[in-house]
């Protein structure tokens, strides 16, 4: 299992300076599309793609999240969300992505008529961006009652009818939805649609991003059966953060 770092959470926005550091550690990195979407001045695919060949340092890409929801139910608001996610897409392919992260939707409310509208749109958009450009991993959320997709048999359910998509377990977002026995079920239930990882730490009591072992995620009895490829920090903190969350998954997991 290869690891990267988001350097929007390493707070490494000047992109050299972030390569730099992934050289140095030996990491990748996780791009986080929607910050390219927001400072235009930031470097494009091609020159991103130009700096992961210079300093080889392999990337990954977060899609689009901030102020979109893919299962909109408003017409005008899901079409954005769509052209926006497939302009992620066309980032993530554009800088040689090895996966890209895909986020699920919310609803205003739970209730049945609208929970089951929210979850045709999100379906709706999954079919859209098909064929896939790049891996394409959907991470759980479910960190309070707006978020569609609660829970791992929820997730399954959507994920059943879309084979080409991957999963990304996101430790902290199950250890606040579920607690140690959350991360288990996803684990359990999705273990084989298991493409990256997310991981950082939390009390549990809300999504931190703190570095491994400064929270209460018991890590050593929570290893996947089978590890992916690929696996993301998400942790607040420069390059001390990064190795010791490193240093920390490693020995819990032995490898």
């Amino acid at each position: 299992m290869r690891f990267f770092f988001s350097p929007l959470d390493a707070e490494q926005l000047d992109m050299e300076a972030a390569f730099r550091l992934a050289a140095e550690l030996g990491m990748g990195l996780e791009l986080p599309f929607d910050l390219f979407e927001a400072v235009p001045a930031l470097p494009g695919a091609e020159e991103i793609r130009a700096l992961s060949r210079r300093y080889g340092v392999p990337l990954t890409v977060h899609l689009p999240f901030a102020d979109l929801n893919l299962a909109s139910l408003f017409p005008k608001s899901f079409r954005a969300a769509l052209e926006r996610t497939q302009d992620g897409l066309a980032f993530a392919e554009g800088v040689g992505a090895e996966v890209a992260v895909l986020h699920t939707g919310s609803v205003p409310v739970r209730h049945p008529l609208v929970v089951e509208a929210a979850f045709a749109r999100m379906e709706e958009a999954l079919a859209a961006l098909r064929p896939l450009s790049v891996p394409v991993a959907v991470e759980n959320l479910a960190l309070d009652e707006r978020d569609l997709v609660q829970g791992p048999e929820e997730l399954a359910r959507l994920l059943a009818r879309f084979p080409e998509y991957g999963f990304c377990l996101d430790y902290s977002h199950a250890f606040v939805e579920g607690g140690e026995a959350g991360v288990a079920a996803y684990l359990d239930r999705l273990g084989d649609r298991l493409f990256h990882l997310h991981l950082n730490d939390t009390p549990g009591d809300r999504d931190r991003h703190l570095p491994v072992g400064e929270g209460g995620i018991p890590f050593p009895r929570l290893k996947p059966g089978r590890l992916p490829e690929t696996a993301t920090f998400e942790v607040r903190g420069g390059k001390d953060a990064l190795e010791g969350s490193r240093a920390r998954i490693r020995a819990a997991w032995d490898i």
